[in-house]
């Protein structure tokens, strides 16, 4: 089969489209070949070596697809099923892959394979911000970063299905527009400062109980300034780069602040709680509370021109390659 291959951490120039051979699924396992990819910051972080790999590897963690074959011990799964996958596997990025069954979810007759692959990873990470971290409430104003984004877009619909008032951020004025489209009811540049202070202006000078930050180093400090008493900073992603090293007692100085460093893995251990998270995602994509926009497609071949695009932050909504 083809897939993306490296055998260095690096830039995109790394990246190998190769002849791969896939051995038989191993038991307990099931192949799924490919008809969307999902492509995710997360994937450049593993390319750069900030999450390390066993080298040579394959690259993405999400993708939707056939069941073609079923390893010894398999049950629950059926040849020509639609099943998708998003946590706990590397190697999406290719025409096939053979996956644990305990990752796999199936998806309902009401979400295509290419909004499955976009959504997932994103969709999953937007249920356990907004419904298992801090739970959001009717009448709340929350801040989430990167409001334009894969996860921002999902999680600024999911919030505005909840009932609160989203405060979301853009780094670019031009997708201030696409930011608003999606449910924010303000939308502030990042990148410009004093843009917490807006927060507090917008608040009435309380804060807010939650910020949801996937930008990192350029935005963390200040969005601490945007709590309110006893709130959560929930820092989920290091767009900007990680997080410098801080002494806790600002959290006391600034009110009794929380900080947590969450990973979707932690939140969908059993193959039970992954099917659980994934049909909460699936049910307000068949509602229509939540659109998921697929902005972008490559074929699998370009997926480095994808990553370079996403970490300029050239793209919106979702990405996904094509076999």
């Amino acid at each position: 089969m083809k897939a993306i291959r490296f055998d260095k951490p690096g830039g995109s120039e790394v990246l190998r489209y190769v002849d791969h051979d896939l051995p038989p699924p191993a038991p307990g396992q099931v192949r799924v070949r490919h008809t969307a990819i999902g492509v995710n910051f997360i994937d450049t972080y593993y390319r750069t070596g900030l999450y390390p790999l066993p080298l040579p590897s394959g690259l993405g963690s999400e993708a939707a697809g056939v069941v073609e074959a079923l390893g010894d011990g398999v049950s629950g799964f059926e040849p020509g099923e639609r099943v998708g996958y998003a946590s706990g596997v590397i190697g999406a990025y290719a025409e096939a892959a053979n996956v644990g069954v305990e990752r796999l979810v199936k998806l309902p007759a009401g979400v295509s394979d290419e909004v499955a692959a976009a959504a997932l990873l994103k969709g999953m990470t937007a249920q356990y911000l907004l419904r298992r971290i801090h739970p959001v409430k009717t009448g709340e104003t929350i801040v989430f970063h990167a409001a334009a984004g894969g996860v921002g877009q999902i999680g600024v619909q999911w919030a505005k299905h909840l009932g609160a008032t989203v405060i979301g951020t853009t780094t670019s004025p031009s997708k201030v527009a696409l930011a608003k489209e999606y449910g924010c009811d303000h939308v502030l540049n990042s990148r410009e400062a004093g843009w917490e202070k807006l927060v507090r202006e917008i608040t009435g000078g309380v804060g807010v109980p939650v910020v949801y930050d996937s930008i990192g180093k350029d935005t963390f400090l200040a969005g601490l300034d945007c709590l309110a008493v006893r709130g959560i900073m929930v820092t989920y992603g290091n767009a900007s780069g990680p997080v410098d090293p801080f002494p806790p007692s600002i959290l006391a100085a600034k009110g009794s602040l929380l900080v947590t460093r969450p990973t979707l893995a932690s939140f969908v251990r059993t193959q039970a709680e992954l099917q659980e998270t994934a049909d909460d995602l699936f049910a307000v994509i068949e509602s229509g509370a939540v659109k998921i926009a697929i902005n972008q497609r490559y074929a699998l071949k370009d997926a480095a021109q994808a990553q370079d695009d996403l970490t300029a932050r050239k793209t919106t909504g979702a990405t996904v390659l094509v076999p």
